[in-house]
């Protein structure tokens, strides 16, 4: 008897855009009910590679069998109609639609011929959720008053409206809770059971061990290794692949001596109610400090707060012993701090300008001169800033969207260090970014510390806030359990705080 074909075969994949080879002949092969985990560096050629199987861009050479038969997948919605779903990391749902509505669009429920709306639409919709293991979402409510978690949850329910045979899922865990991501971890092992194949792509090694099959690596637009057994390949190996050489997961030494002096930052009493506690912290010149805690429990809220973005109920933000207007980002910003938020694209990036723009941007009083703008100066600075972060490539006249992940972060930094920030505030500063690039941004996050900045610092991976914070506060539901220097904590006893809730020390 002839062995089973693959679900998915693609050979020979290559794509091109203007001065870009994105893919360069590459193969990969899935089988039906497992997970085939799909790594690389950002710039590798993941987001094309899956793009082409969504049928949102067609190969220039190359040929895709699905169940053995040679297919050309002209569309999404051809991809779709074959079985093949896929979950992009920036989500696609429509904000002021409600969840069934999401779920279902496209193709809306029939009966006679006729669209059905309203309570059939819901009752479908709920099931999915059920079997997602979220019941408490509600069908009908706006999927823009949910959670970045809940509409996660929602994206991966309309992928299951259809009868789904692949699903690919590019960083599902990024905005995730450890309690949400043992959740995904189970949809997917039903998933798997019922013969359905899952595509996973993620920048956290751990989560490929845990729950992959197979991997395939990819480098500057090439299978560098195909179907190697995830749970058996080393790490180390891993790396290797991506990168193509072989980096540590280590983090910048800290100062033998403690920082010293006055506090540049300091907040005393900071509430808002709903979201966290009255809460007190300070952050010295040179030192980084770490807010530990889950998903939900007040750590972006903290630093949108601290930076004037959402105005507190309690309490005050002081930088070098002056206290600043409530809910000013003006105020804030031109007390020296400065923010790098956790959905950097949408919060933080100007996509369709320059780099250099989106350096200046903070600074154009700098370069302005009766109303024209120094266009000279202002690219001098921004090229200066960016230098002296190793940004690349190195010509800040590149559109930023042109830029990896990594680098699109070390222009939010430079931004704030041309403006000649003191507080910096990191939320989430290597999400969607790949394992060498993170190895950099450690780098130049401790640098700009020991050059006397105030970092303060939220990371949903407890091992990043473990490894960089030279002290760290560790938060659940919007209070502070604990607090503690870093080298005293480990994983597994910030973990059973967030859990637990031990008392305040």
């Amino acid at each position: 008897m002839a062995p089973e074909p693959p679900l998915l075969s693609m050979s020979g994949i290559t794509k091109s855009f203007p001065g870009v080879r994105a893919l360069d002949g590459v193969d990969l092969d899935v089988q039906a009910g497992e997970v085939h985990c799909l790594l690389g560096q950002n710039g590798a050629g993941k987001s094309t590679l899956i793009k082409v199987l969504a049928g949102a861009h067609q190969p220039d050479t190359g040929t895709i069998r699905w169940r053995g038969d040679e297919v050309t997948l002209r569309s999404p919605i051809a991809a779709m109609r074959l079985g093949i779903a896929t979950i992009y990391q920036e989500l696609d749902l429509v904000e002021h639609l409600s969840v069934a509505e999401n779920v279902h669009l496209g193709h809306e429920p029939t009966a006679a011929g006729f669209v059905v709306r309203g309570k059939q639409a819901k009752a479908s919709t709920g099931l999915l959720l059920k079997r997602l293991g979220h019941p408490e979402i509600d069908p009908a409510r706006l999927v823009g008053e949910l959670s970045a978690a809940q509409q996660q949850i929602v994206s991966m329910a309309r992928a299951l409206s259809h009868d789904v045979r692949l699903i690919v899922m590019d960083e599902p865990s990024a905005a995730l809770d450890p309690d949400e991501v043992d959740n995904l971890f189970r949809i997917v092992g039903d998933l798997t059971a019922e013969g359905v194949a899952v595509v996973y792509i993620s920048h956290r090694l751990e989560e490929i061990r845990r729950i992959g099959d197979r991997v395939t690596v990819l480098k500057d637009g090439r299978a560098v290794a195909v179907g190697l057994p995830a749970k058996s390949t080393p790490t180390r190996e891993v790396v290797s692949l991506m990168t193509g050489r072989n980096v540590e997961y280590v983090f910048p030494e800290r100062p033998v001596a403690a920082p010293d002096g006055p506090a540049v930052l300091e907040v005393q009493g900071l509430a808002r109610d709903g979201e966290f506690a009255a809460l007190d912290l300070s952050v010295q010149p040179g030192e980084i400090v770490g807010l530990a805690g889950l998903v939900g429990s007040g750590r972006s809220e903290i630093l949108e707060t601290i930076y004037g973005a959402r105005k507190p109920t309690a309490g005050q933000v002081v930088v070098d012993g002056k206290a600043l207007k409530p809910g000013s980002v003006r105020a804030a910003v031109r007390a020296g701090i400065g923010l790098a938020p956790e959905e950097r694209k949408a919060q933080a990036l100007l996509m369709l300008e320059s780099v250099t723009r989106n350096v200046s941007v903070s600074s154009m009083s700098r370069f302005s001169r009766g109303g024209w703008i120094d266009r000279g100066a202002e690219l001098g600075a921004a090229r200066a800033a960016t230098r002296e972060l190793s940004l690349r490539p190195d010509n800040p006249a590149v559109p930023i969207r042109t830029l990896s992940g990594g680098n699109q972060q070390k222009a939010v930094l430079a931004r704030w260090l041309l403006r000649g920030c003191r507080v910096l505030l990191l939320d989430e500063p290597t999400r969607g970014v790949d394992v060498g690039a993170r190895a950099e941004l450690y780098a130049v996050v401790r640098r700009l510390a020991d050059e006397g900045l105030a970092v303060l610092l939220v990371s949903s991976e407890v091992p990043e806030v473990l490894g960089l914070a030279d002290r760290v506060l560790v938060l659940r539901e919007g209070r502070v359990v604990h607090t503690a220097p870093a080298r005293e904590l480990d994983e597994h006893r910030v973990l059973d705080l967030v859990m637990e809730g031990s008392p305040a020390t």
